[in-house]
């Protein structure tokens, strides 16, 4: 076998042959890989990830273009000989002196330019002659081609300005472990472009990682940990790390779960990275369900429908039958099929166990006759009664990222966005636990600074999460969720007391006049949670003193949390960025990757390596 072999992409989850007008012959580029991969016995699945590990790129087929077809679909865990044959066998393509040679058509990024692989080589215009006769097949009863231009939404956000301590002693926020903004803008950079400013949410990009803080030991499901030091894009200032970290629960010990999989069916899902890879991710799901685990599959496109009933998770077979059977389709009407995931979900209800309706959708969600604000208040009414909601994201050019996100914040449950195969086994294989299991709900943090200390401060990221500071103690306000062994990570920039350089916005008060309380403590920390069946709030109070301030960031968690922090703030171009650079960030980055068994921080490494090519603003 030669040194590169035909290269397969299908999203994630099936490998697709495509088929050619005549007119393609001149746009045809040949492409290498930097490594050697010999693969005949691989599953095509474990090839998939390995080019993407090795090569930092994800290729996608493209269908929209031209008169393109897809109408075979190869099972991801086929071998590539396996796989070669099928192919063979069906359409004559095995070149008879090198069978390992078969022409695969792939294509890089979301419209970019047809590629071509033949042994490394660039496949002879006769070959693609060859495929363009392929008759094409005829699309699927219902089915709605995408649109062509762009549809995304993003809600705008606006950076956190620095607030006076004098004036606003108090700083309080909902935790947020979602993780979407991460990976989506993982497939911007893929695809060779930076993200959408909006796009970018700090704190998705900071939890998106764990962190090594200690676990838990007393009462409370979950653990705080601080530490202070020097901003690394202000010397003059402060950096403040605030860590959650909760109780890892191991998968045997969770409780039984009753789980909807309400899964969009709809003609804007047809694309192959929305419901190819959607049916890779919930099978990895279904592979990892235990006996006393139940799972019901809903879909929704012009209508609703119950495709299984709950079944029993010792039942592998027939669920992933089920899910392999889905086909995109029809328009979309969303609320009805939550109501009716919702109304399944209710049925087989388990006390003490973890009822979740998980969905699944481009988030192009038209509600049908429900509102909106309707929709809303029906996902919190069941949310009260016990019953979650998770959303995963999928695709591009229509993404509905500030829809999805309201919906997971309104069901208790956290929203990630799929962009590959290995972001779908770490949301749903590897962070299992965390993300079916809530060990704490509602969690509310506040922080009060002591104007001794600290002049002003600013939190980097969480402003769609802000909370009022009299929602703190009321326990009907709504917060975040956190599962077992998530951790959420948030970052203060702080001007201390004797900075002589910040300058007040406000001016000093002339009734009211505020007393500091005599103390060598920076600020104190409150952190108010639900136990998941409960609907009234513990309290957990943290003090951190004086000696715990450095000049340095001393441990690896500091120094990667502000790494991937001056990221986010350089993809935003934020006004707060100081002399924040992509060289400082990849220096501390690469000073903090750690063990990284998973392989998170050194790609987060090559992403910020990318990114630093793309900005042409810094």
């Amino acid at each position: 076998m030669k040194k590169t072999v035909a290269i397969f992409m299908a999203l994630m989850l099936a490998i697709t042959t495509i088929g050619f007008t005549a007119g393609l012959d001149s746009r045809l580029q040949s492409t290498t890989m930097k490594n050697e991969i010999i693969a005949s016995a691989m599953p095509l699945q474990e090839l998939l990830d390995l080019i993407q590990k090795q090569s930092g790129i994800v290729l996608i087929a493209v269908p929209e273009i031209a008169d393109l077809k897809i109408d075979l679909t190869i099972a991801a865990d086929q071998t590539v000989a396996g796989a070669l044959g099928q192919l063979q066998q069906k359409y004559g393509l095995a070149n008879k002196g090198n069978p390992a040679g078969t022409a695969i058509v792939l294509f890089q990024g979301q419209f970019a330019a047809d590629r071509l692989m033949f042994s490394g080589k660039a496949m002879p215009s006769g070959a693609v002659a060859e495929v363009a006769r392929m008759p094409m097949a005829p699309p699927q009863p219902g089915f709605v081609r995408p649109p062509q231009w762009n549809t995304e939404e993003y809600k705008r956000l606006q950076d956190n300005n620095f607030q006076e301590v004098r004036t606003s002693p108090l700083s309080t926020f909902s935790i947020d472990v979602d993780t979407a903004s991460y990976s989506n803008i993982r497939r911007f950079l893929n695809s060779g472009g930076l993200p959408p400013i909006d796009a970018v949410r700090t704190e998705e990009l900071l939890n998106y990682f764990t962190y090594d803080y200690p676990q838990p030991t007393g009462e409370h499901p979950v653990a705080v940990t601080t530490e202070i030091g020097d901003s690394p894009w202000n010397p003059e200032r402060k950096l403040l790390l605030l860590g959650l970290q909760g109780k890892n629960i191991a998968t045997e010990n969770l409780p039984p779960s009753n789980l909807v999989f309400l899964i969009d069916v709809s003609g804007s899902m047809w694309s192959p990275n929305k419901l190819p890879l959607l049916k890779t991710a919930f099978k990895m799901l279904a592979q990892q369900l235990r006996p006393q685990d139940r799972v019901a599959i809903v879909v929704y496109a012009g209508a609703a429908g119950l495709v299984l009933d709950s079944t029993p998770g010792s039942e592998k077979g027939k669920i992933i039958a089920k899910i392999d059977s889905l086909q995109a389709g029809g328009s979309t009407a969303g609320g009805a099929g939550i109501k009716l995931a919702y109304k399944v979900a209710k049925e087989h209800f388990l006390e003490g166990g973890n009822n979740r309706v998980i969905l699944a959708t481009d988030g192009d969600f038209n509600v049908g006759a429900s509102s909106e604000g309707e929709l809303s208040r029906l996902i919190e009414g069941y949310r009260d009664d016990g019953i979650f909601l998770s959303v995963l994201g999928f695709g591009m050019g229509n993404i509905k990222d500030n829809k999805m996100e309201m919906l997971a914040d309104r069901g208790n449950g956290n929203y990630a966005y799929i962009d590959n195969a290995l972001e779908a086994k770490k949301v749903l294989v590897s962070q299992m636990a965390g993300t079916l299991h809530t060990i704490a709900k509602d969690v509310k943090i506040q922080v009060e600074f002591n104007p001794a200390k600290v002049k002003a401060y600013r939190l980097i990221g969480y402003e769609n999460r802000a909370l009022a500071d009299r929602d703190f103690n009321d326990d009907r306000k709504d917060a975040g969720d956190m599962g077992a062994g998530h951790s959420v990570t948030a970052l203060y920039e702080i001007i201390p007391a004797e900075d002589k350089n910040f300058v007040s916005s406000v001016d000093p008060l002339v009734f009211q006049q505020t007393k500091s309380v005599p103390s060598n403590d920076w600020l104190q920390i409150k952190v108010r949670y639900k136990q998941p069946q409960s609907n009234d709030s513990s309290l957990m109070t943290t003090r951190v003193p004086d000696v715990s301030a450095t000049s340095t960031l001393s441990s690896e968690n500091f120094r990667f949390a502000a790494a991937v922090a001056e990221y986010g703030m350089l993809l935003r171009n934020s006004e707060f960025k100081g002399q924040s650079s992509y060289l400082q960030a990849l220096t501390l980055a690469r000073g903090a990757r750690g063990v990284d068994e998973q392989g998170y921080r050194a790609e987060f490494i090559k992403l910020l390596e990318v990114s630093q090519i793309l900005d042409s603003r810094q």
